[in-house]
């Protein structure tokens, strides 16, 4: 048994094949990271607008916290 490995012929249809494989995965990597890219600025940008509505709300909260404190405070003045 011999260990060093002679050339074989190939069948050019394989070779083709492989070549288009390889193109195709090429070609599609920029369209895939775009998509990706896409995909992530989407799901930032929805997260961003739900974190300012709750922002909006907890400050709603806290300002009629604070509106009603100040109306007791208003009702409770000795005239």
């Amino acid at each position: 048994m011999s260990s060093t490995s002679q050339p074989t012929a190939v069948n050019g249809a394989i070779i083709d094949a492989v070549t288009i494989a390889n193109t195709k995965v090429l070609a599609e990597a920029p369209a895939m990271a775009m998509g990706s890219l896409y995909q992530t600025i989407g799901n930032s940008v929805a997260m961003a607008a739900a974190n300012a509505v709750y922002a909006q709300q907890q400050a709603n909260v806290a300002y009629q916290a604070a509106t009603t404190l100040g109306v007791t405070k208003l009702f409770a003045q000795n005239k």
